[in-house]
């Protein structure tokens, strides 16, 4: 496994504390009053459940669908929040509606991501028939070589399969006792890493396209700056979530994820607005109509659940946590809506307003409540 900078991460936390005027002043003193409210516990429940049901009663793609396997991974943490009845029994019926089944494509992590949900329901229930058709899939991916591997030279190609298949292979491997399957994801995530991660930004390009040549040639936005995408990055930070909280702390390549959320973390606190969300272009702010969700949400559960596990430290992190936070509700609606969602695509867009949603835009939403309401004061 390559090792990752330790240097990096120290000066940018610096740079934090100066560019939000903090020094070592209480974080409370950051929060305005009317703002206080939103970090209580009994109002995230209040917000996760009115998010959840809103979205729920406005179905929207096949549940199989990677727009829904990011969903449903945020609803099962809803349930976690509020140990709810209607949520559990909403996700238990998906899975039966679906037979516990992933997507078609067997060597695509779009096709898998729904597992996620499916694994984290049998850890509750221990019925096999939740899981049987996942070890097929994974053990397909693992023995035989697929039309993403020949076509694209790796089978996770793009930043954000690294949200969607880590977490499913090293969930299973971590239930079933096979480290088989932990070691191929760490081999299709490091062809990934490789490929798209810049070590001078720290970010993830989207895909290969999206990478510039040694002349400096590529792809750029308004400002002339290389494209990274809000969204796939922060699909990122949430599958680094998941897989670390499966590793074992004494696990061989454990370090490796924790340098990376580490050093990623470092880089997009640095690159949050001072509404408190990410724009949809990280590089090219002013160029965008305002903060997108669906990326902001996953910082914000990333960084939240870095605080609340000591790996991210509180006095760097928690003021950006508490703006995200508060910004994030701001684009909820009263009816539970989360808005000012990009719509899919493979890269930044500008077309969304606060009438904009995608059910991935809530599962990040929800994410993110899911660990702000574990902060301690």
């Amino acid at each position: 496994m390559p090792s990752l900078s330790s240097h990096f991460v120290r000066p940018l936390a610096c740079g934090l504390l100066l560019a939000l005027g903090l020094g070592h002043s209480s974080h409370a003193q950051a929060l305005a009053k009317a703002d206080q409210a939103v970090f209580k516990p009994k109002f995230i429940k209040k917000q996760l459940l009115k998010a959840t049901k809103w979205q729920l009663a406005h179905p929207k793609h096949k549940v199989t669908d990677w727009t829904n396997g990011a969903f449903y991974s945020g609803v099962f943490a809803a349930y976690q929040a509020t140990h709810s009845k209607l949520i559990l029994d909403s996700l238990l019926a998906m899975g039966t509606r679906t037979q516990w089944r992933p997507d078609r494509r067997y060597d695509h992590a779009d096709d898998i991501v729904i597992c996620q949900t499916y694994l984290n329901l049998y850890r509750l229930k221990h019925d096999r028939r939740m899981i049987e058709p996942t070890l097929a899939v994974v053990e397909k991916l693992r023995t035989e070589p697929g039309p993403e591997v020949q076509k694209n030279g790796i089978a996770w190609w793009w930043c954000d399969a690294l949200f969607m298949g880590p977490p499913v292979l090293v969930k299973l491997g971590m239930l079933e006792n096979q480290p088989k399957y932990l070691a191929l994801s760490d081999t299709l995530y490091q062809q990934t890493y490789r490929r798209l991660f810049n070590r001078q930004e720290h970010l993830f390009a989207r895909d290969a396209s999206y990478l510039w040549s040694e002349s400096g040639e590529g792809k750029k936005e308004s400002n002339g700056q290389r494209i990274f995408w809000s969204r796939g990055n922060g699909w990122v930070m949430g599958g680094l979530v998941q897989v670390l909280q499966e590793l074992p702390f004494d696990h061989p390549t454990r370090p490796f994820y924790v340098g990376l959320f580490k050093e990623m973390s470092a880089r997009l606190v640095q690159l949050q607005q001072p509404d408190g969300l990410w724009r949809s272009s990280l590089l090219d702010p002013a160029a965008y109509p305002g903060g997108e969700t669906s990326g902001s949400g996953f910082d914000t559960y990333a960084m939240a659940w870095g605080i609340n596990n000591g790996i991210l430290d509180q006095a760097t992190y928690l003021a950006a946590v508490q703006k995200a936070w508060v910004a994030l509700n701001k684009v909820v609606s009263p009816e539970g809506r989360v808005g000012w969602v990009q719509p899919i695509g493979a890269d930044p867009r500008r077309d969304f307003s606060a009438d904009s949603w995608e059910v991935y835009g809530t599962g990040a939403f929800l994410l993110a409540g899911s660990e702000v309401i574990k902060l301690k004061p």
